[in-house]
């Protein structure tokens, strides 16, 4: 038992949630996991998956891969980088798993977002197009019906 009160070492934790969140937001493209996000914050990978969860709603892991599908998104609408590339550019290793990471999030492969967003973000400034764009987070993506 600590001699602290709760609320120091809830505003204790949430502190370094916030560091594990602002690290992932920057070095996205590296090679994370949550082992070394929790020994960057002196917390076990359990306690930081429990604790980012709750404050977040989301797992560290989930948080990172929204991260690098945003950064995705937006190079696939560039359109200078085949999907292969975008998916090393951004981090992943697999490019199964970015592929469905990709259509869980965004509702469509990222081949047919890469076709469809030349045309649907045409002579809109990219900073608005970046925030229409955002991918909706945790599998809410509508998936077109056929």
């Amino acid at each position: 038992m600590t001699s602290r009160p709760v609320s120091a070492q809830r505003l204790s934790d949430l502190a370094r949630l916030r560091r594990v969140r602002d690290r992932i937001d920057r070095e996205y493209a590296q090679p994370l996991n949550v082992e070394a996000l929790a020994r960057g914050v002196n917390m076990s990978a359990g306690h930081l998956s429990r604790e980012f969860r709750l404050a977040y709603g989301e797992s560290p892991y989930s948080y990172l891969m929204t991260r690098r599908i945003e950064r995705a998104m937006a190079l696939l609408r560039r359109g200078d980088l085949s999907v292969t590339e975008v998916c090393f550019t951004v981090g992943c290793s697999s490019l199964g798993t970015f592929s469905t990471r990709f259509t869980e999030l965004v509702g469509m492969p990222p081949s047919a977002y890469r076709r469809r967003a030349a045309s649907a973000t045409a002579g809109i400034p990219s900073c608005v197009a970046k925030q229409v764009t955002r991918p909706v987070r945790n599998r809410e993506a509508r998936v077109a019906e056929r």
